[in-house]
């Protein structure tokens, strides 16, 4: 749409050309009239009129139309002229967070750039400025700011200047949090704890009043309380009392925790092709237990791993509240606030879509520890009663095929498998190829998965021009996993540790009997607003009589992306011929520290050390050490690093995708 003054002077311009179009065509007629009655007037015309009468055909009216046309029209009086668009830069003189606060809100940052701005108009934005910033720097908790703004035409560039001196920072000067409700219907029920639920209110007294983390710190409260047992919770009234004089907020927040409500019955919708015994074998909820989100969020997690299903979501059935609410409210009574005499059961409803029973996917990629790669998956979710997963991937420096079937997962939680595999390695002048079965038994959740696993495996060993060697093993292992992390995605706080125990103890099926030990961790921990330390570590010991009867694949090696940095994939271990092998004893350590200068985006710098050996006195730390580039991407965290290999005079690039443990 045009401007208002474009449109104004427009018609302004189009008015002369009007006007001579509407005398020329009076004239027009006129001399028609004036040619008829000429000889008899010419006389009386010639002495009342001494200007000749016009007369004008249609060709000289088109000529002076033109002509009128090309000549340039008169403004009116009362229009005023068309302004120019004005190009203007700002600077704004104030504390680092509230200048891009300013930055992204003022609008005069806005309106920059935009053609339709004016000299008035850019006057105007200067003196609306020191209002616009004095809202947008109380959203910190500056309710006393000393705001000015100005604008310097003596340049070619306009310049826009806002001033801001915050002043003293309003801070929490008292907290009241009134709790309506929670009281427990049944005896053996803990009463509900508002002192603990006081101390994780996340705006306490003397922390500065920031908008942002007033509406935070009710937000967590109310979804703190609805994690467990009150569901129903909701904020009921809040609010803020600042007095900028003595630089103080008072808050006060009231929450009404409504119904106590405890889960009922199992409710499955969707379920179609499978059992339902591989929903509710999978179901640690009994009815009349209290309500608790974690345990609807275990439930979802353990549907979604079996792989049945394309979507799972887990919740309590409110059905029956909504209707409840519909007919009080029709029935013009408004909703109920007296509290209930007894504890609210909700169902557990379980909604799931079913994935394809066949599944066939291909995919390509690049590591920079085994190089490019071609991988197919086929899934078939029905045979003989059991999920098959296989699986090939072709990789430059390995190559392996796998196939299990899994049953589904027993009522007491436990999940059984069977499967076979051929693994071949062609790493640091050691070709390495292993056939093995193997059944496994896996129970527990997220945070501690344990599992036991029997493996009867076969293997052959070619190192330049010695001669092949077959070794085999019938191990058992045991591995526990303990995580305790804010996120299994993207963590930034906790730990994960992984201990594995395994032996081969007897010679059934195995060429020498040997004991098996290892473990690693990781830790995580903010460091400062922007920042995070992390440290990891691995450790690893094999003990036998013969070293070189034991197979490969329970050696330990180091050096790549998840190990030392610096070094190619498995470069540490035990010289042989040219060749690395594995050691009997394995140690790695790293720290690193993240540097987020822009969430999502980060810098790091690290150190790695570590190596393989078969005696603690050849165990010598390798040292690698440099930067790398971060991004907490949806699918996980990815990482680029540039690394020096102080043993090997090397620089490497390794690139990591994801956070596995």
């Amino acid at each position: 749409m045009l401007p208002a003054r474009f449109d104004e002077f427009t018609r302004a311009q189009a008015r002369p050309r009007i006007l001579a179009q509407i005398v020329l065509a009076v004239n027009a007629l006129c001399a028609s009239m004036g040619v008829a009655a000429q000889s008899s007037t010419q006389g009386q015309a010639q002495a009342q009129d001494p200007v000749p009468a016009p007369t004008t055909t249609r060709d000289q009216t088109q000529k002076e139309l033109q002509e009128q046309e090309r000549e340039p029209a008169k403004p009116l009086p009362v229009e005023a002229p068309e302004q120019r668009a004005v190009n203007y830069t700002v600077k704004i003189d104030a504390p680092r967070a509230l200048r891009e606060l300013l930055e992204n809100n003022l609008d005069l940052m806005r309106w920059r750039g935009n053609p339709r701005v004016d000299l008035e108009q850019l006057q105007r934005l200067v003196r609306n400025a020191p209002e616009e910033a004095k809202t947008l720097v109380a959203t910190e908790g500056y309710y006393t700011p000393r705001i000015t703004s100005g604008l310097d035409t003596s340049g070619s560039t306009p310049v826009a200047r806002v001033i801001v001196d915050p002043g003293q920072p309003v801070n929490v000067g008292d907290v009241d949090i009134e709790l309506r409700g929670f009281v427990p219907f049944d005896k053996n029920s803990a009463p509900f704890d508002a002192a603990a639920l006081r101390n994780r209110w996340t705006l306490p007294v003397g922390s500065r009043f920031r908008t942002a983390d007033w509406e935070a710190a009710k937000r967590g409260m109310v979804r703190d309380i609805t994690q467990t047992r009150f569901p129903r919770a909701q904020l009921i009234d809040s609010s803020a009392t600042v007095d900028p004089d003595q630089h103080s907020a008072r808050l006060k927040v009231v929450i009404d925790s409504g119904p106590d409500v405890h889960f009922g019955a199992l409710k499955i919708d969707g379920l179609q092709r499978y059992r339902p015994e591989v929903i509710t074998n999978l179901n640690q909820i009994h009815p009349g237990d209290e309500y608790s989100q974690a345990a609807l969020q275990a439930l979802q997690g353990r549907l979604q791993d079996t792989g049945y299903f394309s979507s799972v979501e887990v919740s309590v059935d409110m059905t029956s509240a909504l209707n409840e609410q519909v007919s009080e409210l029709n029935q013009g009574q408004g909703p109920q606030t007296e509290a209930p005499s007894a504890p609210v059961t909700m169902p557990v409803l379980v909604r799931v879509t079913e994935n394809k029973r066949k599944n066939l996917s291909l995919g390509v990629g690049f590591s920079t520890n085994t190089g490019a790669r071609a991988q197919a998956n086929y899934d078939n979710l029905n045979v003989f009663g059991k999920r098959m997963k296989s699986s090939i991937l072709y990789e430059q420096l390995r190559q392996t095929a796998a196939v299990d079937f899994y049953w589904p997962t027993t009522s007491n939680g436990y999940s059984n498998s069977v499967g076979a595999g051929y693994d071949r390695q062609d790493l640091r002048g050691q070709i390495t190829r292993t056939t093995s079965i193997h059944a496994v038994r896996a129970w527990g959740t997220p945070m501690l998965e344990r599992s036991w696993r029997l493996e009867a495996l076969t293997e052959q060993v070619t190192i330049d021009d010695l001669p092949t060697t077959r070794t085999k093993a019938l191990p058992l292992t045991f591995s526990i996993t303990k995580r305790q992390l804010d996120s299994l995605v993207l963590p930034t706080r906790g730990y994960a540790a992984n201990l594995q125990l395994g032996a081969a103890p007897i010679r059934l099926l195995t060429d020498e009997p040997f004991v098996r030990a290892y473990i690693r961790a990781v830790g995580y921990k903010p460091v400062g607003a922007s920042g995070s330390l992390i440290v990891r570590g691995e450790f690893g010991a094999v003990g036998s009589k013969d070293k070189d009867k034991v197979p490969s694949t329970f050696l330990f090696r180091a050096g790549g992306d998840q190990s030392v940095r610096g070094y190619a994939y498995q470069q540490l271990g035990v010289p042989v011929r040219g060749a690395i092998t594995g050691g009997r004893y394995l140690f790695t350590a790293s720290t690193e520290y993240d540097y987020w200068f822009k969430p999502p985006w980060g810098a790091a710098v690290f150190v790695d050390a570590g190596n393989a050996a078969d005696n603690f006195k050849d165990l010598k730390p390798k040292v690698g050490y440099g930067v790398g580039a971060r991004w907490r991407s949806p699918v996980g965290p990815i990482a680029v690093d540039v690394a020096y290999g102080k043993a090997v005079h090397e620089v490497r690039l390794h690139f990591s995708l994801g956070f596995t443990f």
